[in-house]
């Protein structure tokens, strides 16, 4: 396990200056908060010593630990938002899982083939596996849930999908899935939150968003969906009937809903949750949390997702469909300061819209650095007279909330009128899913390749009103879509390489929406808690491994 330094880091002399006095007092709280502790901790060497024994698995016992926001339901595929991924990834399954590496490993697939020309992919599913129903999983499912399902439901699986020609039972465990041309990201894009498996039995036929089984969830995951007191908890039981044999180790897993940030950190401290999953706590508390006695911490396990903020920008109407606007927005943004006072030190500032650690990345790509003054000059070449824009933070908490109000004082500096509209995740879901916004924060998962978990946030074809998640701003570009399309199968990955840094330099240039950050996003358990973290995507499916020492 990965023990990652946080940073205080200092209030900047001018962000200083350019801060109302509600907001400074707010983000000095977090740093006083945060001075006295030191940087996390344990480093490397320690944090895999004492939280992830070597030592025989013990059974029993019941994991709490928290989820925050409350999810806005638990059918994943139907939803797809963080909190859903991270409570539903433990009761459903996908046909593979993947390392910290990106390396697929066995879930529903017990092992696969793939032809020579790259064009077929034929997977053995596992046997004796049932669904939380009591009736058996079988390669139909597997079929209804891609072809049918995800087709309908879900973005991501859409837009590889795209690339499937045809999808065939060849007996009750084979799959196979034919495609219309080699695509290279195809097997890393099986993960259960991106193409959940769920059961034919109970939603062929049906209206999927009102199926009353929605309320009561039904996987084949190594844990079952027990109750949800709405507001307060939700609790999973461990599955008997589990295929893997001898696992979960745990009796269940109570997911406790603690809406006040403070109450969340002083939760952990008094023992009442034990493992404090990302985004649990405000940044703030990170530093103080990590210092108490039997606590580990690490930043592994979100190598799949690699979680990358952004400003959607409605790309429509408005001030904001003047590219000119959304540059401005882009010099205006301070988001060293962002990453430095709200974020603890934890993450990196991109350069656009490749993270990092994406594939394909370029390196020296020209980004945006902080520039009032010239985001000033691109707002008077415009002619932009003021007129207001909505700014809808994320509902995810207090630094959320505080980086909201940063950003809406940067760009009041440069002469934006900005309004912010705080709303629930409700609320935020909806106003996404209409396209009623002009500004608003959200974050997205990359998937490893650009194939899968950024081209959909730009492909002028994956627009559909009533999701959060796919080409939000509303952005068109032919010479994106088909660089997009064509990197997406071109071979080999040199051919990509060139296909996806013209793509990149394109979309800096047109600034479609906000880059803000490569987010880093620390989870805090007791030490006794065991293999935890097992996967590239980390708690959303560690559980089932995990266990506790006395």
């Amino acid at each position: 396990m990965k023990t990652t330094p946080v940073s205080t880091g200092s209030l900047p002399s001018s962000a200083t200056l350019r801060l109302t006095a509600a907001t400074f007092a707010a983000l000095s709280l977090s740093l006083v908060t945060g001075a006295s502790s030191t940087a996390l901790a344990q480093d490397e060497a320690s944090s895999d010593a004492q939280g992830q024994e070597q030592g025989t698995p013990q059974r029993g016992g019941v994991i709490d630990t928290i989820i925050q926001p409350e999810p806005p339901g638990l059918v994943l595929g139907m939803v797809q938002n963080a909190p859903t991924r991270t409570v539903a990834g433990n009761i459903y399954e996908g046909l593979l899982r993947y390392s910290t590496d990106l390396e697929p490993m066995p879930q529903l697939a017990k092992s696969w083939d793939v032809s020579d020309d790259g064009l077929t992919y034929t997977f053995h599913l596992q046997e004796n596996v049932t669904w939380h129903d009591g009736e058996p999983f079988s390669a139909d499912d597997v079929v209804f849930s891609a072809d049918v399902f995800h087709r309908e439901l879900n973005p991501s699986a859409r837009a590889v999908l795209d690339h499937v020609d045809s999808i065939e039972a060849l007996d009750e465990n084979t799959v196979e899935f034919t495609l219309k041309k080699p695509f290279g990201p195809f097997l890393i894009s099986f993960e259960a939150g991106t193409f959940t498996m769920v059961p034919k039995h109970i939603y062929e036929g049906t209206d999927f968003r009102n199926n009353e089984a929605n309320n009561h969830p039904i996987g084949t995951g190594p844990f079952k969906f027990d109750s949800w007191d709405r507001g307060t908890v939700i609790k999973l039981v461990r599955n008997d009937d589990y295929y893997e044999e001898g696992l979960p180790y745990l009796d269940g897993i109570n997911w406790h809903v603690i809406p006040d940030g403070a109450s969340r950190a002083v939760a952990y401290e008094n023992g009442t949750v034990d493992v404090l999953p990302y985004g649990t706590v405000e940044n703030f508390d990170v530093p103080r949390l990590t210092n108490m006695d039997n606590t580990c911490v690490t930043e592994k396990g979100h190598e799949y997702f690699s979680p990358f903020a952004m400003l959607w920008m409605n790309n429509r109407e408005g001030p904001t469909a003047d590219k000119r606007f959304r540059q401005a927005v882009m010099y205006a943004m301070d988001r060293e300061f962002a990453r430095d006072v709200l974020w603890n030190g934890m993450g990196k500032v991109p350069t656009g819209p490749f993270g990092s650690n994406a594939k394909f990345n370029d390196p020296d790509l020209d980004g945006y650095e902080y520039d009032p003054d010239r985001a000033e000059e691109l707002l008077d070449e415009m002619g932009y007279d003021g007129e207001e824009v909505t700014l809808l933070p994320l509902p995810y908490g207090e630094t959320w909330n505080r980086w909201a109000e940063a950003v809406q004082q940067n760009l009041k500096e440069v002469g934006i009128n900005v309004r912010t509209e705080a709303t629930d995740v409700g609320g935020w879901n909806q106003r996404l899913g209409e396209r009623d916004f002009d500004l608003a924060f959200t974050y997205l998962y990359q998937y490893g390749d650009p194939a899968l978990g950024i081209s959909r946030t730009y492909l002028s074809t994956n627009t559909e009103k009533g999701s959060p998640w796919n080409n939000v701003e509303g952005y068109e570009n032919p010479e994106v879509d088909a660089l997009f399309n064509e990197a997406a199968t071109a071979h080999p990955d040199s051919e990509r390489e060139r296909l996806y840094h013209e793509v990149q330099e394109t979309l800096v240039a047109d600034a479609p929406l906000g880059w803000l950050l490569e987010l880093g996003f620390p989870t805090i358990y007791r030490c006794n808690v065991n293999n935890l973290v097992t996967s590239g995507v980390g708690v959303n499916d560690g559980f089932k491994d995990a266990w506790i020492a006395d």
